[in-house]
């Protein structure tokens, strides 16, 4: 066998590895590999092995080394799936959570001039500074879930809103859920901010009510640690093709917080 220098694009990082090439050329490299299982949580949010195995084409076994390796990095996590509703036999399935290290490698729109900014905005205007610039940001979305409801009349309002928040980098989608739907958002372009200020998720989740014309019910988000944005969005709204006439009430849920290891590491 020879060796052979390969350039590996991953998450954040972009490295010469060296491989052997013989019987085994043509596969890709451990390092692409473990990008595309941290690429898959990431689109699909907390995994089991088994999950993205099939999701990836790859053997459970060999999906298993690759999260050990990812865990031992800090770049993912395991713990242990979260059930909502009403929870069955046996102890729920350990599942693979990106942290955020392991999110920082992707497209993290964060800077701390924003952090820096939003300080000095709610020292001089106030929580509701804060509340207020949270909507502003927003309108884009509200003006790109119009345009999809004008290109396709019939799409589901949760559908749209799931296009349009993908469109804006929050790799959204929607799942079917007791009593409706779970709009789920796979990422946060500005989880460290919103960890911070939490207004700019109260913002986003009153847009959503006004968008979708029913009331919707924030279950987890990133910023508090949890692997995905999950928004559940009453039936009134997934069976309808419009707003709603009517608000449903539902009684708050409560968030489970996870500790996130910190820090940059590469795949």
């Amino acid at each position: 066998m020879k060796s052979t220098q390969l350039v590996t694009d991953v998450p954040g990082n972009r490295r010469t590895r060296t491989t052997e090439t013989g019987s085994d050329a043509g596969h890709e490299t451990d390092a692409t590999t473990r990008q595309r299982v941290a690429q898959a949580i990431l689109e699909a949010g907390p995994s089991s092995a088994a999950e993205l195995a099939e999701r990836l084409g790859l053997s459970a076994a060999g999906v298993r080394r690759h999260l050990d390796v990812l865990t031992e990095r800090g770049l993912v996590e395991p713990r242990e799936r979260r059930v909502y509703g009403a929870r069955g036999r046996g102890r729920p399935a350990k599942v693979f959570a990106l942290t955020d290290a392991g999110r920082a490698d992707f497209f993290q729109a964060y800077d701390t001039l924003a952090i820096q900014a939003l300080d000095l905005l709610a020292e001089q205007g106030g929580a509701e500074a804060i509340g207020r610039l949270g909507r502003r940001r927003l309108a884009a979305l509200s003006r790109r879930f119009d345009r999809t409801g004008a290109a396709d009349p019939d799409a589901a309002p949760a559908q749209r809103l799931a296009d349009a928040l993908t469109a804006e980098g929050y790799v959204a989608s929607v799942r079917p859920a007791a009593a409706g739907e779970q709009l789920c958002q796979h990422h946060c372009p500005v989880a460290h901010v919103a960890e911070r200020y939490p207004q700019l998720c109260e913002a986003e989740t009153e847009l959503f009510s006004e968008l979708l014309g029913v009331h919707v019910q924030r279950l987890a988000t990133i910023a508090h640690g949890d692997g995905v944005c999950t928004t559940h969005v009453p039936r009134t709204a997934a069976e309808s093709t419009g707003p709603a006439e009517r608000e449903t009430e539902h009684e708050p849920q409560q968030d489970t917080r996870h500790d996130t290891q910190q820090g940059r590491q590469s795949i």
